[in-house]
């Protein structure tokens, strides 16, 4: 794996809006945002491709390639950040030139939701590690959640060295109204954990399984798997003696649609080598009266592997973010009353 120097005081951030942009009720919140960077030691880059949306992105496709090409090879930057997901950042893919990219610097590449296929692709296609977590819309100083607010000090950890996370007690049932409170802060509200597939919520069996991880947003990562722009086979070929361990969340399918991604992966090979799997809070509700929900969909879909499939996971539309590092060396764990993640970055 290729991991990007840490992120100090003094690194240079570049801002661009690879999918959607930021339209002009919620400038505040983005200046708030971009402020807090700057307030955190960071220089800040404003990309040209960030402050409009149209048809669900920031600007047409030659223009965001072109954008995400210039900060990517300019060694000055030490890492890219989108204002928050979308719906089509897949587009830019077969834009952009890979070739000229493995000649360059890695560079963090961070966020989650449609940013994910993009952070995949760079850790299929170049061995660069990626960073899953929180976007930057949702990354205010006044986020004092554990796992909001360490994001970027895990970003500091050198390479050679690990970082560990544990279970938040706490999610957010709804989302935050930034173009009507530009300062808003999650409500993290209802009680969170996670929990072994086929257990029950008061089960103490403790767990225990390591690979490397992969994956993402599963409404375009199952589209993409097999593709070379999402293949876990890269990992194992840079790490034969390694499994992996995938991570997924659900952002907009219903529950059977929830079903058949999880469903199709596993008829396509893609758990062979997976020592567990990692799910994220469910952020579509069932149909009302329907007894098909997104807990089904898992429990049908992966409930008849021989590996621990863990749900609830702080991987989600639904705040609070874990840091996930594509291509890291994780450590999984339960034992007592709290789930633990550790990443070694090797």
């Amino acid at each position: 794996m290729h991991y990007p120097a840490p992120l100090t005081s003094g690194s240079t951030i570049a801002v661009t809006a690879f999918s959607s942009g930021v339209e002009s009720p919620l400038h505040a919140r983005l200046e708030l945002v971009l402020g807090d960077l700057v307030r955190r030691g960071f220089n800040v880059l404003e990309g040209r491709c960030l402050r409009e949306n149209e048809l669900h992105v920031s600007a047409p496709a030659t223009q965001r390639a072109d954008e995400l090409m210039r900060f990517l090879l300019d060694d000055q930057v030490d890492a890219i950040m989108a204002p928050w997901g979308g719906e089509i950042a897949m587009d830019l893919l077969p834009l952009l030139d890979w070739q000229a990219l493995k000649q360059v610097r890695p560079k963090w590449l961070m966020g989650f939701s449609d940013i994910s296929t993009v952070l995949s692709a760079f850790t299929s296609k170049l061995g660069w590690a990626s960073a899953h977590c929180t976007n930057l819309m949702q990354l205010s100083l006044a986020q004092s959640d554990p796992l909001t607010a360490n994001t970027f000090a895990h970003l500091q950890t050198p390479t050679g060295e690990a970082f560990t996370q544990n279970n938040a007690p706490f999610f957010e049932q709804g989302f935050s109204n930034y173009a009507q409170d530009s300062h808003a802060v999650f409500n993290l509200t209802e009680p969170g954990g996670w929990q072994l597939l086929g257990d029950d919520a008061s089960s103490k069996k403790p767990v225990s399984f390591q690979g490397r991880l992969i994956g993402g947003c599963l409404d375009t990562h199952m589209l993409m798997y097999g593709s070379e722009y999402f293949d876990p086979r890269s990992l194992l070929n840079r790490h034969p003696d390694d499994k992996l361990i995938f991570y997924f969340e659900n952002a907009e399918q219903s529950p059977t649609a929830y079903y058949r991604a999880l469903q199709s992966l596993k008829l396509r090979g893609a758990f062979e080598h997976a020592a567990g799997i990692l799910i994220g809070r469910n952020a579509v509700s069932g149909m009302a009266g329907k007894a098909f929900d997104g807990e089904t969909a898992v429990k049908m879909a992966l409930g008849d592997l021989s590996i621990p499939v863990v749900t609830g996971v702080d991987i989600s539309h639904i705040a609070p973010n874990l840091v996930v590092i594509n291509g890291a060396f994780a450590e999984v764990s339960f034992c007592g009353e709290q789930w633990t993640l550790v990443q070694h970055l090797r």
